[in-house]
């Protein structure tokens, strides 16, 4: 048995609001073993980590990504699933350097992110844990149904069209074949497609429900890409698991989010990413256009959430245009100039998505017992969220990964 004693200037376990000065975390192989006062815990026999000048918390969970995609701001053209999957391999290195030792990938063309996570979980390659989604479920002309005229070939897109709800359950059931954990719907239209809008809904309620069956039945999760109020209360009247998203959310749907316990993924980061590159670095006019209107109100809408009891969690979007892998910590600022405290933000990113993931057992905070997801910051972010983007330590499952 390994055990390895890290010492922590700042120690954020996320279990509460509390940072603790000059503690100790133990760990044995794996597994945090206690977390106690430094000038108390016993270093013979053990390997050290000095991090007293750190701020130590634990790994960082990003709730939406896409592994696949790069951040580029011009078409790089077609990709087969051989190249897309290296592309995966490579951006999950720099999110794990980022300091995101658990990642939801919340839609991938061929199933790499199965792919990827068998290798992972094999002890392959090395990488972030994996919460995968495979092709994801859209209407015909909605949101990820990127086949030219004429083209109905459903394996050639990213998504499973549907348009029935009979087609819909199928679709789940596909997916569930092929070794995905959940199913990720396009409810609404999205600011990265051409000729659909961001708050007009897509799927309807009967197929939304119809797939839901199946997710449901097998004690999965879902989630729902949805900008508009419409499609966000569809896929809540549905029983959707989380949305991602919500830019243009009104106040019934703030209001069903909170009574329902639905989960918020707002990815402030994917708008203002394509707002900020613009036209001028390839970007389609009429995608910045959407990305600008989504992002009008997002900020105030947020606000309310946070205020009404919705249950924030923290999801980037990363591999958008301009959103790059490894990058994408740039989110945790952006979530508090909404008005999110800084320590609410921190658990977004930790022990609220640990509860969103239905990992709670064994990550999302420094708990004996939980696997050793560690990373560290040289300063305390809840002073400055900008030294988010300079992890300089991470840790994932007792193996260290960056020093």
């Amino acid at each position: 048995m390994k055990t390895t004693v890290i010492l922590c200037g700042k120690l954020f376990t996320a279990e509460d609001e509390t940072v603790r000065s000059d503690m100790a975390v133990v760990v044995e192989d794996n597994l945090i073993k206690t977390v106690m006062p430094a000038a108390e815990v016993s270093t013979d026999g053990a390997e050290l980590i000095d991090l007293s000048g750190c701020f130590v918390m634990p790994g960082l969970i990003d709730g939406h990504m896409h592994c696949t995609s790069n951040g580029d701001t011009k078409d790089a053209g077609y990709e087969n699933a051989a190249e897309s999957t290296i592309n995966g391999y490579l951006n999950l290195q720099k999110d794990l350097m980022a300091g995101f030792t658990t990642i939801r990938d919340e839609g991938c063309s061929n199933f790499e992110d199965v792919a990827l996570k068998k290798a992972i979980n094999a002890g392959r390659i090395s990488g972030p844990r994996m919460i995968t989604s495979g092709k994801t479920i859209t209407a015909t002309g909605g949101h990820a149904d990127t086949r030219y005229p004429f083209e109905t070939d459903p394996g050639t897109i990213g998504a499973l069209v549907v348009d029935s709800p009979d087609e819909a359950r199928k679709a789940a059931r596909t997916i569930f074949k092929f070794g995905a954990d959940q199913v990720k719907f396009m409810g609404t239209g999205g600011v990265m497609s051409l000729g659909d809008e961001p708050g007009a809904p897509e799927l309807t309620f009967d197929e939304m429900k119809a797939a839901l069956e199946i997710v449901n039945s097998r004690g999965r999760m879902s989630s729902v890409h949805a900008h508009g109020a419409e499609g966000m209360k569809i896929a809540m009247r549905a029983g959707i698991h989380s949305i991602e998203h919500g830019m243009l959310m009104d106040d019934e749907a703030i209001d069903m989010m909170a009574e329902t316990g639905t989960y918020l993924i707002p990815t402030i980061i994917a708008a203002k990413a394509i707002v900020d590159n613009g036209v001028e670095s390839g970007i389609n006019p009429e995608n910045v256009e959407k990305a600008a209107m989504c992002l009008r109100n997002h900020y105030t809408n947020l606000k309310k959430c946070y205020e009404k009891g919705v249950k924030i969690c923290f999801g980037t979007d990363a591999g958008t245009p301009g959103n790059w892998h490894g990058m994408q910590t740039r989110e945790f600022a952006l979530m508090t100039e909404a008005g999110l405290p800084p320590v609410y933000v921190l658990q977004a990113a930790t022990c609220r998505n640990a509860e969103l993931v239905r990992m709670s057992e064994c990550i999302g905070s420094l708990t004996p017992g939980k696997f050793a997801d560690i990373v560290a910051v040289p300063a305390n972010p809840l002073d400055d969220m900008s030294v988010m983007n300079d992890v300089c330590f991470v840790m994932k499952d007792g193996v260290v990964y960056k020093q």
